[in-house]
């Protein structure tokens, strides 16, 4: 029998999803203990592991969220706003931990994650998993909160041509980092579309800037812009695989804790 962690992945046939379970699978710390597909997907009912077009794994995918969150210590879950909800009220059920990588979250729809973080999930959601943009993060904070609002605060993002929300998760928990360090509301400030005749940039404005193309991984500049001078904080990822590592490191470290809902500066040990 093995005593390590159960993990199901939500989205199974989907690029993280495939991912996650590669770098399940290689661990020595955790087991792949269920793959969960949407109704009618033509994984269901197969082996995940010649799904993916490789050697069985003895994990059949199911569409039975309930069933396979019953038999997991955690599931990670990069999927849609709608399906995340769903799952977080069965993760509640389950008593587990449940990793939120979704993207494209509205407010209020993160809103709604709280009954489940109450009634027993142990939620760990974050715009994005990498060790790199959490500290990008945190010094985003820092700098915001030295420089006022003489200097102009831009957020770039590039992601792949195959990515369906801007501005990226991350942007968006860069941009409340930035708002937070000056004391301000994100929802306040916020600029996301600029075209035609816009008028001269609102002091105090943090803008927006979503570039799609290629096969792009992800990279965020943060650009700190005033007279005479620029600073600019960047991270570029190259390796998907970074996302599903840190989603990894925080299945394991939910394991034990609480309910609630935290995220990765929990995580990482960062917040202060």
């Amino acid at each position: 029998m093995n005593e390590t962690p159960g993990i199901a992945v939500t989205g199974a046939s989907g690029r993280m999803g495939q991912m996650l379970i590669r770098e399940i699978t290689e661990s020595d710390k955790m087991h792949l203990a269920a793959a969960v597909e949407r109704p009618g997907h033509e994984w269901i009912g197969q082996d995940v592991g010649t799904a993916m077009g490789g050697t069985e794994l003895g994990v059949t995918v199911t569409d039975d969220a309930a069933q396979a969150f019953g038999q997991v210590q955690a599931v990670i879950d990069f999927t849609a706003p709608q399906a995340t909800l769903a799952f977080a009220a069965e993760a509640a059920k389950a008593g587990i931990v449940h990793v939120i990588g979704t993207t494209g979250m509205s407010d209020d729809e993160i809103a709604q994650l709280a009954p489940a973080a109450k009634d027993g999930a142990v939620i760990v959601r974050a715009g994005n998993m990498s060790l790199g943009v959490n500290l990008l993060t945190q010094l985003t904070k820092q700098v915001a909160a030295a420089l006022d609002v003489d200097y102009d605060i831009e957020i770039i993002e590039s992601h792949h041509n195959q990515k369906v929300d801007a501005p990226s998760g991350t942007a968006l928990m860069l941009g409340e980092a930035a708002a937070e360090g000056r004391g301000v509301a994100l929802a306040d400030v916020s600029d996301r579309g600029r075209d035609g005749i816009t008028g001269v940039r609102k002091p105090g404005d943090i803008g927006f800037t979503a570039i799609r193309g290629g096969d792009i991984v992800g990279e965020h500049d943060v650009m700190f812009a005033a007279a005479g001078e620029r600073i600019i904080l960047r991270h570029v990822a190259s390796d998907r695989a970074l996302f599903a590592r840190g989603a990894l490191k925080a299945a394991l470290w939910g394991q034990g804790k609480a309910p609630g809902e935290y995220d990765m500066l929990d995580v990482l040990g960062l917040k202060g």
